[in-house]
């Protein structure tokens, strides 16, 4: 089942990203930025357990970004990353967003779901500024894919 996340949810959420984080799959998060935008995180749940998360981030007017994207190991293939994003992209439609983009070492995964390669040059400062935080800037080796709704 995908739902919105729910405070209980929050320690969860961080040990599933903690664990990709650690491997350079994906960037961490840490409690209070999790907390601070919990309201952007759906999570795959089954019999009480969290098998996979993924968060809508607005940037502006005409964008956001489907970030966070992580299932728990073992369960590749099973259509629950599949599933996180096409909740992510259907509340982009009902907000208006006319524009969705990922940052991504899986270029496969979302080019299957309608995404194609952009550069990063096109994406908005706003989301730059958040580059500024990361670890890996300026030296970013992570792909920039967008979908037109």
């Amino acid at each position: 089942m995908i739902r919105h996340a729910r405070i209980p949810d929050v320690k969860a959420i961080h040990q599933l990203l903690l664990g990709y984080a650690a491997e350079g799959q994906l960037l961490g998060r840490s409690l209070a930025d999790i907390y601070d935008a919990l309201r952007d995180f759906y999570v795959f749940e089954k019999d009480g357990e969290i098998l996979g998360v993924c968060a809508l981030a607005i940037c502006w007017e005409n964008l956001a970004e489907v970030r966070s994207l992580a299932v728990k190991p073992g369960l590749f293939g099973r259509g629950i990353g599949r599933k996180l994003v096409v909740t992510c992209l259907d509340e982009a439609r009902q907000l208006g967003l006319p524009k969705v983009f990922a940052l991504t070492y899986q270029p496969e995964f979302f080019h299957k779901l309608g995404f194609h390669e952009i550069e990063k040059s096109e994406l908005p400062h706003k989301v730059w500024a958040a580059c500024l935080h990361c670890v890996k800037f300026p030296d970013c080796d992570e792909l920039a894919f967008a979908i037109d709704l």
